[in-house]
């Protein structure tokens, strides 16, 4: 791990501030969200960037009960489950595509 010898310290309801170096060398800005992990006797800060819950893919991602789930992995979990997808032509407009029981 690469020491940046910046301190800070931390007021009365555990917050701090990151440099503005730091801020624009991760592109955080303004609203974003950070993840925290723990590691030994570290606090790491990482960008959060929403990704897919089984492959950690981050295009085309759809929301469902908080969780966040890719395109592909709903494809993939309809073939695994029995169905068989009819996907859209490349004319329509609609980014959807239908499911058919193979069962």
């Amino acid at each position: 791990m690469k020491s940046t010898g910046i301190v800070r310290k931390v007021d009365q309801l555990g917050r701090m501030v990151l440099p503005s170096e730091l801020r624009a060398s991760f592109n955080i800005k303004d609203g974003d969200s950070l993840e925290i992990f723990t590691s030994n006797d570290m606090i790491v800060l990482k960008k959060y960037m929403p990704s897919d819950i089984f492959t950690g893919e981050m295009e085309d991602l759809v929301e469902y009960k908080g969780k966040r789930v890719s395109k592909n992995s709903i494809r993939e979990l309809a073939r695994l489950a029995g169905f068989q997808l009819k996907e859209p032509t490349r004319s329509s407009e609609n980014n959807s595509f239908e499911l058919e029981d193979i069962l």
